[in-house]
């Protein structure tokens, strides 16, 4: 029988889950689910983000610098929630890359990557 995937549930490095937390429900759209001040489980539509506190101290670093990708389809209304939200500029939206996409991104407070992908 074959092994069926049912999700992706990225687990970033945050510095402050209280304040990411706020950050991720107004620049992403993400409710949270459950959480404490050491880790949270946040959710928007079918996707999952895990936010695991870390020190940022040589024994627990924080690192940042991880990259999630989001594949959607109809990209254009949600990059315009985007735009509302002060989360990207019009600029942002690259249409028909030359690798066969139209995407946009943006960093959260940790300086994780999180991009909106639609294959084309």
């Amino acid at each position: 029988m074959k092994t069926e995937i049912l999700q992706i549930a990225p687990v970033l490095p945050s510095a402050n889950i209280e304040r990411d937390v706020k950050w991720y429900g107004e620049k992403a759209g993400f409710k949270l689910l459950s959480g404490d001040t050491m880790y949270a489980v946040l959710k928007r539509e079918n996707i999952y983000v895990h936010l695991q506190w870390h020190a940022d101290t040589d024994d627990d670093p924080l690192n940042g610098g991880s990259v999630m990708k989001i594949f959607v389809k109809n990209i254009q209304a949600i990059f315009e929630e985007f735009i509302t939200r002060g989360t990207v500029t019009k600029e942002k939206l690259r249409l028909n890359t030359s690798w066969g996409t139209n995407e946009f991104g943006f960093y959260d407070l940790n300086n994780n990557a999180v991009f909106i992908v639609e294959d084309i």
